[in-house]
């Protein structure tokens, strides 16, 4: 098999090969047929996740070792099966779930694996979909996509899961609501396209960059904000009356997260999502002053996961935009999208 790993942190990417691996027990060997390119990639491409004040994560602490190979937006075709793997037969085209729990303990047996203090997820803490095979665990996290294109259907396993989990966490807003979508890279614009099958409320997004400020608009939101403008924060009053009943923001750094916090209204919540990193500084009178909420979302359960396929069979949700690469392209990726060069998703094709 053929992969793009990281060797050493923060160095490029270098393609390797090794002996096709063997599925044991429950496993399930996939031909690679498309991967999508994250942004939480580049972090563990670093090496560490940025917690503020100076601080780092180091993931060389967390037990991550190198030779790694990245990727956990996979889809494949089934080639070999562990002598344990029921529900699944050689040519199933699938998606690969990829937040997987130890599959033991307490948390895992409700479903709730994303939540699991031992997590084992594809391209995170083991060998993912930067390659030409990849190993599933079991049958059960192998989700159809019959009629979506494997280059599409790749990007629900985390851009797509993760919008969707964090829009279920506000679908109580109503028709006079407003909710702030901030950045319109890959995730937030899945968020832009999936808002209308969960909430029933007007959408503002919030970005920088005028191309994707344009594709939300495109993509179905009632307005779009310049965040990094003096002035958004005042437009973004008068375009609520007030302030927004929540902000998800799809960015995770200290300037968007004290923009959708500044931009809620009594009562309002802001869901962070995006890993960017950093800190902010917080009052902590006005959250029980403003009642205000301020929650973390990250990724979704398998069960989310075949919600989120049935509204994209049924075709609820518009595909996002995405660029396809050839693999040994991947490094290459990576610093396009450090450098915030892509509308939608690169999406990476052995």
């Amino acid at each position: 098999m053929y992969c793009q790993q990281i060797t050493e942190f923060g160095k490029p990417l270098e393609g390797r090969s090794y002996e096709t691996p063997e599925p044991t027990g429950t496993e399930v060997l996939l031909k690679v047929s498309a991967c999508g390119v994250c942004h939480s990639d580049l972090h563990l491409w670093e090496g560490y996740f940025d917690l503020g004040e100076g601080v780092k994560l180091d993931l060389k602490d967390r037990g991550m070792t190198l030779p790694f190979t990245m990727g956990h937006e996979v889809v494949g075709e089934v080639i070999a099966l562990g002598p344990e793997a029921e529900g699944a037969s050689i040519g199933d085209k699938r998606i690969v779930f990829p937040w997987i729990g130890c599959r033991d303990c307490a948390i895992c047996r409700t479903g709730d694996e994303l939540l699991c203090q031992a997590p084992q997820t594809v391209g995170t803490r083991y060998n993912g979909g930067y390659a030409d095979m990849v190993i599933a665990p079991h049958p059960k996290y192998l989700v159809p996509f019959d009629g979506i294109p494997a280059e599409l259907a790749c990007t629900y396993a985390c851009s797509g899961l993760t919008a969707y989990s964090a829009l279920k966490k506000v679908s109580h807003l109503t028709a006079d609501d407003t909710l702030v979508i901030i950045g319109a890279g890959g995730v937030g614009l899945s968020a832009v396209h999936f808002a209308p099958s969960v909430v029933d409320c007007k959408i503002v997004v919030a970005d920088i960059d005028e191309a994707k400020r344009q594709e939300a608009l495109k993509s179905g939101a009632d307005a779009a904000i310049d965040n990094s403008d003096p002035a958004g924060l005042q437009e973004l009053m008068e375009i609520t009356g007030g302030g927004a009943a929540a902000a998800i923001d799809f960015v995770g750094a200290p300037p968007t997260a004290q923009f959708g916090l500044n931009g809620l209204r009594r009562g309002g919540t802001l869901i962070v999502v995006g890993l960017y990193g950093s800190s902010i500084p917080l009052s902590l009178p006005t959250l029980p002053l403003m009642m205000r909420t301020i929650t973390g979302s990250y990724v979704g359960t398998l069960e989310e996961m075949k919600e989120l396929m049935a509204l994209v069979q049924n075709g609820k949700v518009a595909p996002i935009p995405y660029t396809v690469r050839p693999l040994e392209e991947a490094h290459d990726c990576l610093m396009d999208l450090k450098a915030g060069k892509t509308v939608g998703r690169y999406v990476l094709q052995p």
